[in-house]
Parts: C-alpha cells; structure tokens; sequence
C-alpha cells in the first residue's frame, strides 16, 4: 500500500505539475512529508528525481512539438542561473542541516517557507490582471533570476513551484500556458545540477529504491498526460486549476510546519 502511495502521489503531482508548469515537486514534497513516508532529506530526493523525469519528458515534447512556446533567449540564461541556484541551493540545505542538528526543524523551515511563497504567489494571481508588467531583457538580469529560482526550488526540495509562475508572469510578461513551458525547461536544468550535486557530495540519503523506481514511472506517465491536458486547456482554466492547488498546498504546509515543530 505505501509502494502505491509513493507513484500515485507523483502521478498525480506530475499531472498537474505539467499542466500547471510547477513541476510537481510542490504538491510531492508536502504530500510525503504528510503521510511520513521517509527523512526530510530522503522526501527531498525523491521529490527531486521525479520532477527531473517530469520535467525531462516534458521539454524534450515540448521542443519537438508545433505548439512549442519556450523563449530560447531568455529561457536558457534563466535556466542556466537556475542551475547554478540549483547547487547553492543544496549547499545551504547541507548547511542547515549542520547548524541546527535537528532534520526535523528543516522540515518545519522548509514547509514554512513553501506557506510563504506559496501564499505570495496566490495573492499574486489573484490581482495580477491589475499589476503592470515588465518585460526584462539582458543575460545578467536573466541569470540573476533564474539564480534565485533555483536556490529557493532546491533548499526547498520542490524542484521548482509556482514561484516560477509568478516571477515569469511578472518580469517577462509571460502568459500563463507560455509561463508553465518555460517553467518546467529552467526545473529541468536546476534538478540535474541538483541530482548531480548530492552524488559529487556523497549526500546520497538512505531511501528506498523501489519507491525511487516507482515514482519516477509516475512522473513520467504524469508528463504525458499532463502535457494532453494542457494542449485543450486555456489559460484562464490553467489559473483556476493553479489557484485550487495553491489552497490545497497551503493548507497541507500548515499541518507540516506544526507537525515538525512539535517533534
């Protein structure tokens, strides 16, 4: 039963994530940390592995495809300094991890700051049609970005999240469909140099890799119908889907920052 937990859970988190342009990592990371289904540091690796395979599938389909919306010049330096924020990122896990002593007070800073952000980006949408846009161009400005962007996916073990929405939506003026593919192609480039980066460091947790295998086939088979449901979805359904699960995701990082605390 908890081997089906683990791929119905990236199934369904890879589904939306791919829809939604979050790379599922927000909805895997707080749902498996509910349930207690592995250490903080275990849950995050797993997270991450799926969103890797998602997000993999996602944009090489993506790239092939007609409907295909990645921004090129701006999209590669954002995902370029996302993975660079992907490697500073995990070097400050590490370190916290080391100043506190406590995984379990980790876990409680990480759900905290995932209410937070996530409570940012809903308000964010919900009065963006009244804000004004800009439209930032220029390597350095996108590297800084998408430096950023990485670190906060990868101390927070969510590959990603609607943080990435938000800031597309805002800084470039991305619509939101538009915003969900560029998304997923930065997750991509800051999830391989986090993988990579907890090999090189032999911080490989202990886990368990049938859930590991499990998973990954789930964030695969989310990718592809994901990706199905996006194509006949417009954006303003695209933002009532992201709207719920923002709600949703509050909610369960509420319960996750008490439970930690009071361990």
């Amino acid at each position: 039963m908890q081997y089906l937990l683990f791929f119905f859970v990236s199934l369904g988190a890879s589904v939306i994530g791919a829809i939604c342009g979050i790379g599922g990592g927000i909805i895997i990371k707080p749902t498996l940390d509910f349930f207690s289904l592995g250490s903080v540091a275990a849950v995050s690796f797993l997270s991450g592995s799926t969103v890797l395979s998602m997000t993999c599938y996602s944009v090489i389909k993506n790239l092939k495809s007609q409907d295909n919306t990645i921004d090129m010049r701006t999209g590669t330096p954002l995902a370029l300094g996302s993975a660079l924020g992907g490697i500073a990122g995990q070097q400050l896990f590490v370190l916290a991890y080391l100043c506190f002593g406590n995984p379990n007070l980790v876990g409680a800073i990480q759900s905290a700051g995932l209410f937070l952000i996530t409570l940012a980006t809903l308000i964010y949408t919900l009065v963006k049609h009244r804000l004004q846009t800009l439209n930032v161009s220029g390597t350095v400005s996108c590297l800084s970005i998408g430096l950023f962007l990485g670190l906060i996916s990868s101390f927070l073990g969510i590959g990603g999240g609607p943080i990435n929405l938000m800031i597309l939506g805002y800084f470039f003026s991305m619509p939101t469909k538009t915003a969900a593919q560029n998304s997923l192609y930065i997750i991509l480039f800051s999830q391989i140099t986090n993988l990579l980066t907890i090999f090189w460091a032999g911080h490989l947790p202990d886990f368990k890799w049938l859930a590991l295998a499990l998973m990954v086939a789930g964030g695969i088979g989310g990718g592809m119908l994901g990706r199905s449901f996006n194509k006949k979805m417009n954006n303003e359904m695209v933002d009532k889907l992201f709207i719920v699960l923002m709600l949703v995701i509050m909610g369960i990082t509420i319960w996750n920052t008490w439970k930690y605390a009071l361990i």
